[in-house]
């Protein structure tokens, strides 16, 4: 197996959970939040795509789904047209609104397959490919993708987490898709908005970047 065809498998699993998490539920349910500090599940579907969409979009050279494919008009939403929730504080979260689940999976398929086939175009060594020099060591696009599935597994976790407590249903059956970790040896990194110029840093050894 190629590193490409593990990439691809990845995000296949997230576009499996966040089907799961996210078909049929109305949109009362999609603007649930735990509290006034806490995020939607139909605003963490939307961010994680829009990060997908912003990230894999730059490191291919091509526009986003979400301007070239229309849906930003589709989804009318009260934010600048490149915004992909990064920064949102509660006001942002609580002016989203989104009325059917569909546009949401329908958005994040569109990105898992511009997703998939720029993965699936890439050969192993096209992943050391320096893609942000801002960090020390710089960012390369293997690191990149691994970057933003991690922020993939964590918010289609969160939106899981949010729908059980919205409709009182089991997340047991997500746990189908996903594989025990292994032991965690370093820290957590965020993700970065592409092209968004970042402080030059130095890790010390093990420290993981974005």
């Amino acid at each position: 197996m190629k590193s490409t065809d593990v990439i691809s498998d990845a995000f296949g699993r997230v576009r499996d959970l966040v089907h799961q998490t996210v078909d049929g539920l109305t949109a009362e349910q999609l603007a649930f939040r735990a509290d006034d500090n806490a995020n939607s599940i139909g605003w963490l579907t939307w961010h994680l795509t829009r990060i997908q969409d912003d990230h894999v979009a730059e490191a291919a050279g091509e526009q986003q789904a979400w301007t070239s494919g229309g849906w930003a008009d589709r989804f009318g939403l009260p934010f600048e047209v490149g915004d992909t929730g990064y920064g949102h504080r509660r006001d942002d979260v609580a002016a989203f609104e989104v009325q059917s689940a569909q546009l949401l999976v329908d958005y994040h398929d569109a990105v898992y397959s511009r997703t998939i086939a720029f993965v699936q175009g890439l050969a192993d060594d096209n992943l050391d490919r320096v893609v942000d020099a801002n960090w020390d060591p710089p960012v390369t696009l293997g690191v990149r993708l691994v970057s933003v599935l991690g922020d993939d597994w964590q918010h289609v976790g969160q939106a899981a987490s949010s729908a059980a407590s919205s409709s009182g249903v089991s997340t047991n059956h997500l746990q189908v898709a996903v594989r025990q970790p292994g032991p965690r040896r370093r820290a957590r990194c965020r993700v970065e908005p592409a092209g968004r110029p970042t402080p030059r840093r130095t890790y010390t050894t093990g420290g993981r970047r974005n």
